[in-house]
């Protein structure tokens, strides 16, 4: 008998399930995108109704369905969601209202115990493990943020401070288990909704980012890998919880281990896929690889600088200066489409360079190379444009979904189909196409990060100013 594991990746723009054996061959897919954020001018943005919950029912549904094989032979599930959620839910575990995203500003401050409809607070991992076990546990290496746990043991703090600050008593709290462990067994009423079978066991996994990392098989200190997401990361390995400024620490996807991330791009890729709508007329194309492939054809024509065009990627600002807008600077008339296309590109890609480069410099380290995941290491274009720009040889993973298989090890190691993580990553993780940098492209990225690397010096300013002018004054009738 060929065992399989069913592996779950809710990430924020998409739910995608995988059935995986035990040496990473995936055999079958599927796939459901979340609904648009429902956003209010007060800041709150949230999954609209039960919308995480429905795209895990689709998409297992959907790649259960396409399964050829014999459903009895898959034997456990790995669940990995969108880290940073806030989810509040009454007594029966029922969302008292929508999934709070990550870029609510919410969920950056304390929840109000006072709010007596609440009787958990937990992550998007802790809702989604009650809907398929009916348990009220978490895997810990979800909780990043404002939550009161222990960075260095990964157990709910034993200060009560703590709780005061995050306004979250122990009492609120869901039990905690780390990777790998066993969150619970799928429930009748979930295998009825999701077709996965009743009565496998569900095994967890950690934040996305660090699952993603698992993936692509991040187990030493010189690599490093770029997250080429809705958000754009940079992230090492690392074996101590301490941080700096120029990275913070996010607990690792195996037990006792640390993920070190830069600072990043908070609407990366999801900047290039609103150019692409906008080139469509402006009418939302979910997944239209040809037209993406069409503008990567294009703007691969473009030589290194677009024609002189810059792009400044905070689309969404960052939290420190919410002032910020996105930006591009340098048209003539001279430019088109791909232009602009390729400008985008090229300031991911310098932007996450400037950042690796400080978290280099704070770590004491030298990256050999660069591991590339996330929908964006799908493009070839941008695949050079990293080894170019960051000079050094980049390759992609075989496994375009790295966080779907970081969440089929985890089963994988969970169940007992590998002995322990590093079997399970070598059996299972197959690096993909290999980049490596030009040496003319090398040189001319580095005389235009010299320009790019300041630009914000001349914005900044700009920019306060404008939205300080924007403000209604408090002087008006």
């Amino acid at each position: 008998m060929t065992a399989y594991v069913l592996a779950i990746d809710n990430g924020s723009q998409s739910t995608k399930v995988s059935v995986v054996d035990a040496h990473g061959r995936v055999h079958a897919t599927g796939r459901c995108r979340l609904r648009p954020y429902a956003t209010t001018a007060d800041g709150h943005v949230v999954h609209p109704d039960d919308d995480i919950w429905d795209s895990v029912v689709a998409a297992c549904s959907q790649a259960l369905g396409r399964f050829a094989g014999d459903p009895g032979d898959i034997v456990a599930v790995g669940l990995c969601t969108i880290r940073f959620c806030r989810a509040l839910l009454d007594t029966d575990g029922h969302l008292v209202e929508p999934v709070l995203s990550w870029m609510d500003v919410r969920v950056s401050r304390p929840h109000d115990p006072a709010d007596r409809r609440v009787a958990h607070v937990t992550t998007s991992s802790g809702y989604v493990t009650h809907r398929l076990t009916g348990r009220f546990v978490d895997t810990r290496a979800n909780y990043q943020g404002l939550w009161p746990i222990d960075q260095a043991t990964a157990e709910w703090s034993t200060d009560p401070a703590a709780y005061a600050a995050t306004g979250m008593p122990r009492s609120l709290l869901l039990d905690l288990v780390s990777p790998g462990d066993l969150l619970g067994h799928v429930t009748p009423e979930a295998a009825t909704a999701t077709a996965i079978p009743a009565g496998l066991p569900v095994f967890a996994t950690a934040n996305d980012k660090a699952v993603e990392a698992l993936g692509c098989g991040l187990r030493d200190d010189d690599t490093v890998l770029l997250s080429l997401g809705t958000y754009i990361a940079a992230m090492a390995t690392g074996a101590t919880a301490e941080g700096a400024d120029d990275y913070w620490v996010n607990f690792g996807s195996t037990p006792g281990t640390y993920l070190y991330e830069s600072h990043g791009i908070r609407r990366g890729m999801w900047t290039v896929s609103w150019f692409r709508d906008l080139v469509h007329g402006g009418a939302p194309v979910p997944g239209d690889a040809s037209l993406e492939a069409e503008l990567d054809a294009e703007a691969a024509a473009v030589p290194p600088g677009a024609g002189g065009l810059m792009a400044l990627l905070d689309w969404l600002p960052p939290t420190d200066a919410p002032w910020r807008r996105g930006a591009l600077l340098g048209f003539d008339g001279s430019q088109g489409r791909a232009h602009v296309h390729r400008a985008i590109l090229e300031g991911i890609a310098l932007t996450m360079r400037g950042h690796v480069a400080r978290m280099e410099a704070a770590l004491g380290r030298r990256f050999t190379s660069v591991v590339v995941a996330g929908g964006g290491s799908r493009s070839d274009l941008m695949m050079q444009l990293v080894a170019d720009t960051f000079d050094r040889p980049a390759h992609r993973t075989a496994m375009p979904d790295a966080a779907g298989l970081g969440a089929a090890i985890c089963a994988a190691v969970g169940v007992g189909l590998h002995p322990d993580w590093d079997t399970a990553v070598a059996a299972m993780v197959t690096p993909g196409a290999a980049f490596a940098p030009r040496p003319d492209a090398v040189g001319r990225y580095a005389s235009i990060d010299r320009v790019y690397s300041r630009l914000r010096e001349f914005t900044d300013p700009l920019f306060e100013w404008a939205a300080a002018a924007q403000r209604p004054s408090l002087t008006a009738p």
